[in-house]
């Protein structure tokens, strides 16, 4: 039996027997009481992975806000769209010839898409530049950043909350570096604090205006204070400040320069530090297709990506990734995100699934747009089980108690290490959804989702249902 003639199955079992499901478990309910948040906002659904009756349903076909369990629907696209091998490349080209050790034309930086264009891999990408004999580049750095279609206005491009310098606000980008982010390390004694920006960039110098105080170091984050950024004279200077505790180290990444500004100032700063030099003015252009490619750089495999997607809930990766879908599947008069939706919902129709409900808007879910049912969610995972690469997706899910966003979640319990599940949280929307296994071996999708302006306090209540249905699911008492 196919997958679409399996999932059909599926339905129809959960249509003939859907009365056997149960209410909400009483722990999990006593749970969700406890902290004020009603039945009626929390979707949950527990159905057996290999198919059959749910064990388990509550509002689980509301269209809920699934906060970042929407990367599951990116990542499994992904996989069964790019392939688990796919990679992206980014490129140094020149219209010119290198005359001695100059090269005697302009320098283009041609970006892919890469979401994992680290720091490291700029300086391995100069370096085989510099082996290529070259010292100074007589033209310009040309940064070109046309593989992504995006729209004039950009809803992505602004930042999602009142923290714009903080790293999950990162937009994708065709050229993004080092997830745009710098990371600056504090340090203290009894009177004053320090700061250090890594790496080196260009122009860029890191102050501190911080207070040493007496408090726990631990708890450095509740004196901290947004930062301020001054752009003089081709200088940026980023000063941090509010109170830091005496005797303390800490590090925090922070996006505060737009793509362009980073891409240049981290090229021309490791540039410097190969010993070579740039004469000309950086700007963006689109590579000549005749021009001569000097170096290229490719990705880790998606297989390897999309486990820094979910294990640590990376937003700028998945958003991404998203955009990746459409730049690969381009649709006449669309826009890279728009033509990743219509591809998802083609593939999902190819698939035998249809979410009349689901909504896109960057893949990630930091959004407050993106919809999906839990049922839905669950049947996509049931899918993904049957899939040659699910193996990929599921291996990519935090392990609970052990790894990634469940780390520090039912720590030293029986359920520890019996669960791969993606969490997500948002402002009103907490979420978990991914594979449990039952004292007895027995595989279950497990999804639940609140949506809540209590929703985060819906934790507990989360962890009570994965011990649930460690202890028998279906048969557990009630």
């Amino acid at each position: 039996m196919g997958v679409k003639g399996w999932m059909q199955a599926c339905l129809l079992a959960a249509m003939a027997t859907g009365a056997m499901a149960q209410t909400l478990p009483a722990t999990v309910a006593a749970a969700l009481k406890a902290v004020k948040v009603p039945e009626s906002a929390v979707g949950v659904i527990v159905m057996p992975l290999d198919g059959g009756a749910a064990a388990l349903e509550n509002h689980a076909d509301d269209a809920l806000n699934p906060a970042s369990t929407m990367k599951l629907v990116t990542t499994f696209a992904a996989l069964e769209n790019l392939g688990p091998a796919f990679q992206w490349h980014t490129g140094l080209y020149t219209d010119g010839a290198i005359e001695g050790e100059t090269l005697k034309g302009n320098l283009y930086m041609r970006g892919g898409g890469d979401p994992a264009l680290t720091y490291e891999r700029v300086w391995l990408l100069l370096r085989d530049l510099k082996a290529a004999g070259v010292r100074r580049v007589a033209g310009d750095l040309v940064l070109d950043r046309s593989y992504f279609k995006l729209p004039a206005a950009r809803p992505d491009a602004e930042p999602f909350d009142a923290q714009p310098e903080r790293a999950y606000n990162v937009g994708p980008d065709a050229l993004l570096m080092n997830f745009k982010a710098l990371r600056f390390d504090i340090t203290s004694d009894d009177h004053t604090a320090t700061v250090r920006a890594d790496p080196d960039m260009y122009g860029v110098s890191a102050v501190s205006r911080f207070k040493v105080v007496a408090m726990p170091c631990e708890s450095w984050r509740a004196g901290w204070e947004r930062p301020e950024i001054v752009s003089e004279g081709g200088q940026v200077r980023v000063t941090l400040q509010g109170r830091f505790p005496r005797n303390c180290r800490q590090d925090r990444y922070l996006g505060l320069l737009d793509p362009v500004e980073f891409a240049d100032r981290l090229t021309r700063g490791l540039w410097t530090e190969l010993g070579g030099s740039i004469a000309g003015k950086t700007r963006e252009g689109v590579t000549p297709p005749d021009a001569q490619r000097f170096a290229d750089q490719a990705s880790p495999a998606l297989a390897q990506v999309i486990r820094d997607v979910n294990k640590l809930s990376n937003n700028t990766m998945a958003r991404t990734i998203f955009l990746t879908l459409g730049a690969e599947h381009p649709q006449p008069g669309r826009d890279s995100a728009a033509a990743a939706v219509q591809l998802v919902n083609e593939w999902l129709g190819k698939r035998g699934l249809r979410f009349p409900e689901l909504t896109l808007e960057n893949g990630a879910g930091l959004s407050r747009e993106e919809r999906i049912s839990p049922r839905h969610l669950a049947q996509l995972l049931q899918v993904a089980a049957h899939s040659p690469y699910g193996p990929e997706l599921l291996s990519s899910l935090p392990i609970l108690g052990i790894d990634g966003t469940l780390v520090h979640r039912l720590v030293d319990t029986p359920e520890a290490g019996q669960g791969h599940l993606k969490t997500g949280t948002l402002d009103d929307s907490k979420a978990i959804a991914g594979v449990m296994r039952d004292h007895a071996g027995r595989e279950w999708v497990v999804v639940g989702i609140a949506n809540h302006p209590r929703a985060d306090a819906a934790q507990g209540a989360f962890d009570r249902l994965l011990e649930w249905v460690w202890q028998g699911a279906g048969t557990a008492s009630n």
